[in-house]
């Protein structure tokens, strides 16, 4: 039986009385000192681990002033602030053992656009695909890109002086910054732009902090100009951290923000930004060059940048290797053909746009004709992706580096400590070589990808940071790469901030590391903002930098899981954390409970982070969660009583982020790790409820597919039933369901004898011939299409034997996905094997199975091979896979209807590539399907109807499917092929939307 486990690690008394009194001062946004969402937040997208005392999400600016008045005061001066956006830093920059300040989920809106100064005014929450979807409607957009531009916020951006794609055209952010809005310790607000000298004269004239703070500034810039130029190098990249260098402009002025930006909220808090945006290209190509070496492909990037492209992204073989595993790759492999006696070894990705179409080509074509001519390296070929939607579908594999490298199989994973060095573009060859040599002295392997246009190639160790020898190579790897930078007259930290890397700093400064530490002493004199990185106050004898092997690694907690444990739940346990899970788009199915509560727990990451350490706190216990874990139910009663009572279990945390999953499987398809939250998920409930007991709810749907065709008998009965208000009542209060579908009243037996249907029995198939068999289908039955959408049933049947072909039907036998989503999984595995030997004595006919519902029927190929195995498990196809092997006679070419799809979230991200042949199928009929961008709809089976989760299936349903149900409906054209789905726009939108079988079948019943 699973171990109580109490919440660890009580807050310091100094932050519980500062919270206490935050509350008091009038703080109006949430605080938090949890012990799940701490650990969320105690873990970024770098190797370290630092659980914060609390988090406190300011609801506006007069939050943050609230906060930071506070802080300043003496009797809190031990208090530790640091800002947290979207939380993806490979270095650790807002990981702290203080208060972490969350400015992501309230201070998130676009302010202003100003589409003819091009101009926009935003909150530091507002993330960077979230703004240029804004500003795709005026043709602007804001330039730096990066590969976490759908998690990245503008602050975060704005905090690193983030960077990457087509930074040697565009530049870095600092350079689209025209104003930031910072809330300085002890409430000031300053507003920094670029100014004149005399206006900066004004406001060092200031007796306070804002005066301090320009005088500082100013003293370094007209003082310490030689220095200053000796040491920053001049590169594209330049330094993160107090950008000294652009203090002055080229033209004389005074511009604070080279501070700010880059600056990792150890100078403030950045509530607001004013940033210049540019037109987007209007015409773009894309050439894709092959190399069968590595080394060639970074050697031919430094002559390919002397024509002058956009930009030049690199790739290696461990990158391309693992996208070609990844839900990515069915859309961009045709720009990648393999050759299998050539391997692809890396590639570089050259980017030109243009606005006059006729120009671009020609420069594509001179390009292509150098490519031709050119034989200083060997190329294996090029093509080219032309047109933006073309160009976002390679650019989205290469976006994908950063998660795929996490996906290598094994317990040695690419680990981010030295991974945005940048040297000059003509030593990056060189310095590579020497920095592979320094990895092989280890005998490591690694894997690489980046900007070799800017010098900056993303390199990642391979590492068991579990293994104690392991993880004690990063201090001599992270000094041996320091020392390799400066040789080659670059940085260690070029692109991703200093973070928890700060400690290199005093030694590259060298004899201008005192303005550093004058400029945080003026901003934050008592080193409370993000202590430990970049600078520390000069005359704060006991504050000191932050080294990299002094703060707990991952691994050292990750060690403490037993390995059988580890290996059994790799599909949490594996988690990077890079944070693709926190996509901003509503219209992309990742993680819809993220998208509605904003609570970091609800997402991907957060549920995989509490798995770890759940699994490490029963294991300190001395818990084996994988043996015998079953209890008494009077055990379980007195536990659950005592739970009512207000026990403290950190497993209620736990339980309370497993029951918010929709168990779409959405991660399972789009996580780059591959971390599959339903699948543990359903684990920790079986653990769970091993020790408490079970809702009734869980029973309700765990019954379902067994008691459903008994109650089918009367349906009439039951709709009347579950239609009472007192029946209803009891079910939301009592058994926690809301909602409940009606039975159809159609007749199905009656349905199936006009078609001539017939019960599939390994007999009856034997006896056919095999031209009959070649002309039959077997249809698999699904509890929710069978029962309450029975018409549904039917027409699927008349539309196949309208096609020619003999319908049979699989005796009804429970699929068990409900007793899988819920964790009662001993008895899903007993349905799973029954089932599928069923299906699998029916298979042996050489006829295919057919399913209908897309959640459903992926069940059997995906839940059941692994619960049984691959040979046990039946293949049951989805309706489109098997229209498309049987497509009626083509039609006259003509004006063809067009319909809009919505396909089910699990088939969308788990099944890519069927989603294509819906539309081969629908052109094969004479229609057109357009596949509409969308999220999920919020029902995902009978979350929707849990009585705990109807306000954020709601929630869910208004951010991505209602606008599009409200646009598309009053048309008929929507399709949607998930059971759920229908059922939530039925109970929404007050109508049903069709099926694309039934717009199939009416295009066969017009033909006739």
């Amino acid at each position: 039986m699973i171990a109580r486990l109490a919440p660890i690690h009580r807050l310091d008394d100094a932050y519980q009385r500062f919270l206490s009194a935050l509350t008091t001062e009038g703080f109006k946004g949430e605080i938090a000192s949890d012990f799940a969402l701490r650990t969320v937040l105690a873990t970024d997208n770098s190797i370290y681990q630092r659980l914060p005392q609390a988090a406190v999400f300011p609801k506006d600016y007069a939050d943050v002033e609230c906060l930071t008045t506070l802080a300043a005061r003496p009797e809190y001066r031990s208090i530790v602030l640091t800002a947290r956006g979207g939380g993806t830093g490979t270095n650790g920059q807002s990981l702290t053992d203080g208060l972490v300040v969350d400015l992501s989920r309230h201070l998130n809106q676009i302010l202003e656009i100003n589409v003819q100064e091009r101009w926009v005014r935003v909150q530091s929450g507002v993330v960077k695909d979230q703004l240029n979807a804004a500003l795709k409607a005026h043709g602007l957009f804001f330039a730096p890109e990066l590969s976490t531009s759908n998690r990245a916020t503008v602050g975060g951006m704005i905090n690193t002086d983030a960077s990457g794609q087509g930074s040697c055209t565009y530049g870095k952010t600092r350079d689209h910054v025209l104003g930031l809005s910072t809330l300085l310790l002890g409430g000031k607000r300053l507003d920094s732009q670029v100014m004149t000298n005399e206006q900066a004269s004004q406001q060092a004239a200031q007796q306070n902090v804002i005066g301090e703070v320009y005088r500082c500034a100013q003293d370094i810039a007209d003082n310490q100009q030689a220095l200053i130029k000796e040491i920053f190098p001049p590169l594209n990249r330049c330094l993160t951290g107090y950008d000294l260098a652009h203090l002055r402009e080229a033209d004389g002025r005074f511009n604070l923000n080279s501070l700010l930006c880059g600056s990792e909220g150890s100078l403030g808090f950045i509530i607001e930004a004013k940033l210049n945006v540019l037109p987007i290209p209007q015409h773009s190509i894309l050439v894709n060059v092959r190399y069968a070496s590595f080394m060639e492909a970074l050697r031919d990037a430094k002559a390919l940048m002397a024509l002058k492209p956009l930009s030049i992204e690199t790739v290696d073989s461990k990158v391309l290797l693992l996208a070609m595993k990844d839900i990515v790759w069915h859309g961009v492999a045709e720009y990648f053909p393999q050759d299998p006696n050539t391997p692809t070894m890396g590639i570089n990705l050259i980017e030109f746009s243009d606005d006059d179409l006729e120009r671009l080509e020609q420069r594509v074509h001179d390009f292509t004709e150098h490519l031709h001519n050119d034989h200083s390296v060997r190329r294996l070929g090029h093509t080219l992706a032309i047109g933006s939607e073309a160009i976002k579908r390679v650019y989205t594999m290469r976006k994908r580096s950063v998660g795929l490298l996490g996906n290598v199989q094994g317990e040695a994973r690419p680990q981010p400590f030295v991974e945005d060095t940048a040297v000059p573009p003509e030593n990056l060859a060189d310095y590579i070589a020497e920095f592979r040599a320094l990895l092989d002295s280890h005998h490591l392997e690694y894997g690489m990808f980046g900007h070799v246009d800017a010098g900056v190639l993303h390199v990642r160790p391979i590492l068991d940071m579990k293994d104690p020898r392991q993880a004690a190579l990063i201090r001599p790897i992270s000094d041996g790469v320091a020392a390799l930078t400066h040789k080659y007259g670059g940085l260690l930290w070029g692109e991703h901030g200093k973070g928890l890397r700060s400690e290199y700093g005093p030694k590259y400064f060298g004899a201008l590391y005192p303005a550093l530490q004058a400029i945080k002493a003026a901003f934050d004199p008592f080193n409370q903002l993000n202590p430990g990185k970049i600078a520390t106050p000069a005359r704060l004898s006991t504050a000191r930098l932050t080294r990299v092997d002094e703060v707990t690694l991952r691994g050292d907690l990750d060690r403490q899981i037993d390995e059988r444990v580890w290996q059994s739940y790799q599909s949490a346990v594996h988690c990077n954390g890079n944070g693709a899970c926190y996509n901003f788009d509503p219209d992309d199915a990742m993680c819809p409970s993220w998208k509605a509560t904003r609570e970091r727990i609800h997402s991907p990451k957060g549920r995989a982070s509490l798995m770890r350490e759940w699994l490490r706190q029963q294991g300190a216990q001395g818990v084996d969660v994988l043996g015998n874990y079953s209890s008494s139910v009077l055990r379980r009663a007195r536990n659950s009583l005592a739970k009512l009572m207000g026990e403290k279990d950190f497993s209620h945390e736990v339980y309370d982020a497993m029951a918010g999953c929709l168990a779409c499987k959405s991660c399972a398809g789009q996580c780059p790790v591959k971390v599959n939250v339903p699948d543990f998920r359903a684990r920790f409930l079986e653990l769970y409820h091993s020790r408490y007991l079970r809702p009734l709810k869980d029973y309700a749907i765990g019954s379902l597919e067994f008691s459903i065709p008994h109650i089918a008998r009367f349906p009439r009965l039951y709709n009347a039933m579950m239609s009472a208000k007192p029946v209803k009542y009891l079910l939301e209060r009592v058994v926690g369901m809301v909602d409940s579908p009606l039975l159809s009243l159609m007749d199905f037996h009656s349905v199936c004898a006009q078609w001539n249907v017939q019960i599939a029995t390994p007999q009856r198939l034997s006896r056919l011939t095999t031209e009959q068999r070649a002309r039959s289908v077997i249809l698999v039955q699904d509890a929710f299409t069978r029962y309450f959408e029975t018409p549904l049933a039917a027409q699927w049947i008349e539309l196949i034997a309208r096609l020619g072909y003999q319908v049979y039907l699989a005796p009804f036998s429970p699929n068990g996905k409900p007793l899988q989503v819920q964790g009662f999984l001993g008895a899903f595995k007993k349905t799973a094997a029954n089932t599928a030997k069923g299906l699998m004595a029916l298979q042996e006919s050489g006829i295919p199975l057919v399913g209908l519902d897309p959640a459903m029927t992926l069940v059997y190929r995906q839940e059941y091979a692994k619960t049984l195995d691959q040979e046990a498990a039946p293949h049951v196809a989805l309706p489109q896979e098997w229209l498309a092997t049987a497509l009626p006679e083509a039609v006259q070419d003509g004006a063809k209807d067009v319909y809009q799809f919505l396909p089910h979230c699990t088939e969308r991200t788990n099944e890519p590539g069927s989603i294509e042949v819906w539309k081969k199928v629908f052109d094969g009929f004479g229609l057109t399907l357009n596949v509409l961008p969308s999220g999920c709809c919020g029902m995902s089976g009978t979350y929707g109807h849990e009585t705990r989760n109807a306000h954020t299936s709601s929630l869910i349903y208004s951010q991505s499917w209602q606008p599009i149900v409200e646009r598309h409906l009053p048309g008929g054209k929507l399709l949607a092929d998930g059971y759920s789905c229908r059922s939530q726009v039925k109970r929404h939108a007050g109508q049903a939307l069709q099926h694309p079988l039934q717009a199939l079948l009416a295009q066969l019943r017009q033909r006739h």
